[in-house]
């Protein structure tokens, strides 16, 4: 891969606040975008040079959007495989085996297991009879998730008891069903890989999460992350050279007294890693831009002695501007979408300080 000279287009697949930040990260380096996305509150469009607002189907749309483009990333792991298959895969960075795996929760815990990843206990449900077996094989508590399609908690259905199962009206999709895990926190394991191998990482924050949707995460992340970090960054470097991987990756894991657990991967930037726009040397997003374009990968080291990033979910992001008012180093970020909807992630505050110990909420 040659280095993209300034002035050279990246082709974005969503429009989402990830996509945004991207953008920006890749406007600094003198770099366009081009986003690609279905209609919608496309918030990434106000930072790209052009905007694609077409169906993923469109083979037309795409050819004109590639034509456009000197590299193509996404911002989300739900990229339909037939658009991504629809581009150049010479231009795509990461590469599409990076979303055959994780689109499929059954493939992505097959793959990690085969670099030493120890999952949750599961089984494939496929239909009631198989939800009953795997109920009897696994044992309650547990969760049923799609095995395709979900995000922040969606495509999931907690099982309390068998008795719960019973008013679980099954979504008629594949699915897997996870027995629960009883761990201490969670943290995420966030790299990036350049095209030469090179892989660097930034510090695991021990996160928090609302409804299967994360709330926040905190650094230092404490003694059991931090003694569980090595093995986890071991299975994610793996996974990574496995794929030959290009950009920022991210796993997601238990901290449990016995080892990590893994939980789940996604091939893209991460709400996990905001921290890192004010708290590391590089962001995450500076460096996925950096890596797509063949530049030499930034710095991963941590700036503070403390960070917190919280998410701003819903109407919370109509009184957010007060949060700059309090003492400290707070960082708004706000993502311009048109709607607070419950449950909706509006944007993020990041809270650092040069002292130890966790910042204030």
């Amino acid at each position: 891969m040659r280095t993209l000279p300034p002035g050279s287009t990246i082709g974005i697949l969503g429009g989402g606040q990830l996509g945004r930040m991207l953008a920006v990260a890749a406007l600094q380096l003198g770099y366009r975008c081009v986003g690609y996305a279905p209609k919608g509150d496309n918030i990434a469009r106000d930072v790209c040079t052009d905007f694609f607002e077409n169906d993923w189907s469109d083979t037309a749309a795409l050819a004109a959007f590639a034509a456009k483009c000197d590299v193509v990333t996404w911002e989300f792991e739900n990229v339909p495989l037939s658009t991504v298959h629809a581009l150049p895969e010479t231009m795509l960075a990461p590469g599409p085996k990076a979303l055959e795996v994780a689109q499929d929760r059954l493939n992505e815990k097959s793959f990690v297991e085969g670099f030493g990843a120890q999952p949750a206990p599961y089984k494939r449900v496929e239909d009631d009879a198989d939800f009953a077996r795997a109920l009897e094989m696994v044992g309650a508590p547990g969760i049923l998730k799609t095995a395709r399609d979900g995000y922040d908690g969606k495509g999931q259905w907690r099982v309390a008891s068998a008795h719960d199962a019973d008013g679980i009206r099954f979504p008629g999709v594949a699915c897997v069903y996870e027995g629960m895990v009883d761990f201490e926190t969670e943290f995420s394991v966030i790299l990036v890989r350049g095209y030469d191998g090179e892989i660097r990482f930034w510090d695991s924050t021990t996160n928090t999460h609302d409804s299967g949707m994360l709330s926040s995460s905190v650094l230092p992340a404490g003694p059991l992350v931090e003694a569980q970090v090595e093995t986890a960054r071991g299975i994610a470097g793996q996974v990574a050279d496995a794929l030959n991987y290009v950009g920022v990756l991210t796993l997601e894991f238990f901290a449990t007294k016995a080892g990590p657990v893994f939980n789940e991967m996604a091939p893209r930037v991460h709400n996990s890693g905001h921290w890192s726009i004010e708290g590391a040397a590089t962001s995450q997003f500076e460096n996925h831009i950096r890596a797509i374009c063949g530049l030499p990968l930034g710095g991963t080291e941590t700036r503070f002695a403390s960070i917190e990033m919280r998410n701003i979910i819903g109407k919370d992001a109509l009184e957010a501007h007060t949060l700059l008012a309090e003492d400290g180093e707070p960082h708004l970020h706000l993502y311009g979408k048109a709607e607070a909807r419950e449950g909706r992630k509006m944007g993020h505050v990041t809270r650092v300080s040069h002292e130890a110990g966790p910042t204030s909420a």
